[in-house]
């Protein structure tokens, strides 16, 4: 089949959760399908990034992406909207010409949105769609956790807007896809009578994740994730607050690595030092991963599935993680992760791990052998394939 797959991140270099994603079923895709990518990019490409994704794409076209800007005049006015204000604030005309100029010079069997930023640019007339990866759970545990009154009332508003917009815009799209249970029930909730729903699941690349990074170094902790992402700013926060000093207090020696960028974040919120540091954006994550004793992951709000544990895991550092953040993964406590939510349990999962040898060599071992099993992209892309077959075969059969 011939796709046309709209992506809101240019995939390559994939050194975000998104990019990860994009970049690893685009390649799987191609192995059996031929891809054209129209996709935004933050910033000027360089040939080399073109050159990446042209050896698994027939074409590649970027358009730059306008940042949502909540105090912009176009997100204000779009308080007065039924549309989500972010919808409205980015959305890119350049980007809908091309797409339906792309269109008109080739003969595309689907057209494939990654995410709902790209969403309104999918709805070509004649052409099966399919909405990849739609992640609603960040905007509801937003709402569900307010306490005060205004912010309740805020964060409501902009639930029950998402809500009726996504309740429409399913409407025009064939099938939708999501990353864990967690997201299908809320989707479900929104549009209960729609069922061209499937899961796929993030996966990780077993081969890259492979081979010799270095030995681990004892007490060493890692939180891989860029703080510009509000669910990592309040993992952190709420680690470096309530569970890094009883660490601490117990292992005077542990260390904290946090990577990831970090530009316009209010850093001076999290108490770092005293072992916690910044290591900024690193070109190569893995021997940072790989030479830690314990990926820890706080997560308090968010969807989806995490790739931070999945890629932990496949390098072999054991996972200390809350339930939140090992949502949607089929772990077992115990056996090739550790789960705490409550602070003083978090600390002790991890001093746990750090005091015994035997159970980091076993949650590394069984961490490897659960993503070598169920979460490769070759597995993990699936799901995609065979919903994307049996719409285009449905629309082929209507028109016979």
């Amino acid at each position: 089949m011939h796709i046309l797959f709209i992506s809101r991140w240019f995939p390559y270099p994939p050194d975000n959760g998104a990019k990860i994603r994009i970049f690893n079923l685009i390649r799987q895709l191609s192995k059996r399908h031929e891809i054209t990518l129209l996709s935004f990019s933050q910033g000027a490409l360089s040939r080399e990034r073109l050159t990446e994704m042209e050896a698994y794409c027939r074409s590649v076209h970027a358009v730059p992406y306008r940042d949502f800007k909540p105090r912009g005049l176009k997100a204000l006015l779009g308080f007065f909207s039924m549309r989500p204000r972010f919808i409205i604030d980015t959305y890119h005309p350049e980007m809908e010409a091309l797409v339906k100029e792309i269109d008109s010079h080739n003969d595309f069997d689907i057209v494939v949105a990654s995410a709902i930023d790209t969403a309104l640019y999918a709805l070509l007339p004649n052409l099966p769609r399919v909405l990849e990866e739609l992640e609603v759970a960040v905007i509801h545990d937003q709402f569900v956790r307010q306490r005060h009154l205004t912010s309740r009332v805020r964060y409501a508003l902009t639930w029950w807007k998402l809500s009726r917009f996504l309740a429409q815009l399913l409407r025009e799209f064939d099938g939708c896809t999501m990353v864990s249970e967690q997201e299908l029930d809320l989707i479900t909730s929104i549009v209960p009578d729609y069922d061209a729903l499937a899961i796929l699941p993030n996966g990780v690349d077993l081969v890259s994740n492979s081979g010799d990074f270095g030995d681990p170094k004892p007490d060493t902790l890692i939180y891989p994730g860029a703080l510009t992402y509000n669910a990592n700013f309040d993992a952190i926060k709420f680690f470096l607050r309530d569970v890094f000093p009883s660490i601490k207090a117990q292992r005077p020696g542990a260390s904290l690595r946090i990577t990831g960028g970090y530009d316009g974040v209010p850093i001076h919120e999290l108490p770092l030092g005293h072992g916690a540091e910044l290591t900024g954006y690193l070109d190569d994550i893995r021997p940072a991963v790989a030479q830690s004793w314990a990926c820890v992951v706080p997560l308090q709000v968010g969807g989806g599935t995490r790739l931070k544990i999945l890629e932990a895991m496949a390098l072999g550092t054991p996972v200390v993680s809350t339930s939140k953040g090992a949502q949607g993964l089929a772990v077992t406590h115990e056996k090739d992760i550790l789960i705490a939510d409550e602070p003083g349990d978090f600390a002790q999962a991890v001093l746990r791990l750090l005091e015994d040898e035997r159970m980091r060599a076993r949650l590394s071992s069984n961490g490897r052998r659960l993503v070598e099993e169920r979460y490769s992209w070759e597995v993990c892309v699936r799901p995609l394939e065979q919903l994307i077959q049996r719409i285009v075969g449905q629309r082929q059969g209507s028109d016979a």
